[in-house]
């Protein structure tokens, strides 16, 4: 499995009414797409709650089955589409460890992520196993439908990533991304 994301900082000025209406009448294209577990369409506007955000962001989280989902879409239509609307953008890829996804993914409104840098020369096995317990024992909170752990070996990044009910049921950190969700794509199984 891989976790893709890519983030569009937006103005400080920008008017996120944009975005929500973008996800709202474009956010169903991706449903059942082949390949894909889920995709969120995750946003967060500059200093309000529930996020706290530093910026204003569009920044979807995908979660694929194989890299042919993956670069079916990045040489699509779809990509072609949300590059030409806000810009080229790099996008980050993490080897998924460990992912745990709800049957109720699609109600997810809020998301948590948090990317931490792997120190040289980690012991990855201990690093992997540590992660994948806490990973499964996060899957059991209430209000979380989705939890992926996954790693950048190209970066050395860990990527902690969290879809949850409401904002009401995460714990977000002080280096924790909090983004609400406009929509949840589920891909065809």
């Amino acid at each position: 499995m891989i976790a893709m994301q890519y983030n569009f900082t937006l103005p400080a000025d920008y008017d996120m009414g944009i975005v929500r209406q973008r996800i709202a009448s474009k956010g169903h294209l991706m449903d059942n797409f082949p390949g894909l577990v889920f995709k969120a369409y995750l946003h967060a506007a500059k200093n309000t709650v529930p996020t706290q955000s530093a910026q204003n962001w569009y920044a979807p989280f995908y979660l694929w089955d194989s890299n042919e989902g993956m670069n079916n879409f990045l040489c699509g239509d779809g990509f072609a589409t949300v590059s030409q609307a806000f810009g080229w953008p790099a996008v980050s890829n993490w080897s998924v460890w460990h992912s745990h996804v709800h049957a109720e993914v699609a109600s997810a409104s809020y998301a948590t992520r948090e990317i931490i840098a792997i120190a040289p020369y980690t012991a990855l096995p201990a690093l992997r196993e540590t992660e994948t317990a806490a990973a499964k024992k996060a899957s059991q909170q209430d209000g979380l439908l989705a939890v992926v752990t996954a790693f950048d070996p190209n970066a050395w990044t860990l990527v902690r990533f969290y879809l949850w009910r409401d904002a009401g049921f995460a714990n977000a950190g002080q280096d924790v991304q909090g983004y609400e969700v406009g929509h949840v794509s589920v891909g065809a199984r």
